[in-house]
């Protein structure tokens, strides 16, 4: 049987290689709008994050975010996504512990 390849994708915070699975996409629609896409098949730029807040700081702190998104993000919006993305982490945990 042949071996499928998995897509990977590097973190814009931590910058590491995960499986794409691994890894929330933040997408800037085309009208401007920032938010996470859990489908990770919305239009629009993207950039890979893990679920992990911290990644989610360091890509605010190094700006990587808004050159992966190639736009200038408010602060409200990253409160958004923040808690957005922790709620996220949250029920991603809950899953993994169940199975």
């Amino acid at each position: 049987m042949k071996k499928r390849k998995i897509p990977e994708r590097m973190c814009v915070g931590c910058r590491e290689k995960k499986p794409k699975r691994d890894m929330v996409r933040i997408v800037r629609s085309p009208e401007g709008i920032v938010e996470l896409d859990f489908t990770g098949k919305k239009s629009g730029r993207g950039a890979y994050i893990c679920y992990n807040i911290s990644c989610l700081e360091k890509a605010q702190k190094n700006k990587a975010l808004e050159k992966g998104l190639q736009i200038i993000i408010q602060p409200e919006i990253w409160e958004e996504l923040n808690e957005a993305l922790e709620k996220a982490a949250k029920e991603r945990n809950k899953m993994e512990t169940n199975e």
